[in-house]
């Protein structure tokens, strides 16, 4: 029952608010990817080093803010994309009565993901690179580290997920399954940028050191 008034709610403030609710629903999943993420590194220990292995874990709440920054940011986006893709990508024929075509699916995901994929980790890079601080030579830098092998990953996880999605979700709820989803993805970003963080940092520090 409360799963149920849960999803009244939602379904209400969508349709009173519907980019107000995406920015925050988007937000809050990317800030839970986040928190998993931070999580993780402190169980897994994923730096080895001896120096990381007596240094105190903290947890870092800017860094979530961050995330839950981005995810506020491209919820929106992401509800106007989904908008666009079912008015001009229709998966059904005879005015939305007929079956699924699944040629029409098939061009819709291919849509999302040879378009929006590619955009939506270019902000995130760029974006974190600029919440972080980072200077544009950085932020160039990590265009380089991280940009190709993190499309090639999404290329792998997200055609499927939006394959469900476009076929099984109203179009009120295409945002929060994919957030939903996005939480494992967003722990894999997160990793990802952590330790592109540390790298450079580590390289900005070993540089000012022979200077």
């Amino acid at each position: 029952m409360a799963n149920v008034a849960l999803a009244r709610v939602y379904q209400q403030s969508f349709e009173t608010h519907p980019y107000t609710t995406l920015a925050l629903t988007n937000g809050a999943f990317n800030a839970l990817g986040d928190i998993v993420a931070q999580l993780t590194q402190k169980v897994a220990q994923i730096e080895q080093r001896p120096e990381d292995r007596r240094r105190q874990w903290t947890y870092d709440i800017p860094r979530t803010m961050r995330f839950f920054a981005f995810g506020f940011g491209m919820g929106p986006l992401i509800g106007r994309w989904n908008f666009f893709l079912e008015r001009n990508f229709p998966l059904r024929s005879e005015g939305g009565l007929g079956k699924v075509s699944l040629r029409a699916l098939a061009r819709r995901v291919g849509a999302d993901q040879l378009f929006m994929a590619p955009i939506g980790l270019a902000i995130f890079i760029g974006s974190m690179g600029v919440m972080e601080g980072r200077d544009a030579k950085h932020i160039g830098q990590r265009y380089s580290d991280l940009y190709k092998p993190a499309l090639m990953a999404n290329w792998q996880v997200w055609p499927l997920a939006q394959l469900v999605n476009f076929r099984f979700m109203p179009l009120a709820y295409r945002v929060p399954f994919q957030s939903t989803c996005g939480v494992f993805w967003t722990l894999y970003l997160s990793l990802l940028n952590a330790k592109e963080d540390e790298r450079q940092d580590r390289d900005e520090g070993l540089r000012r050191t022979l200077e």
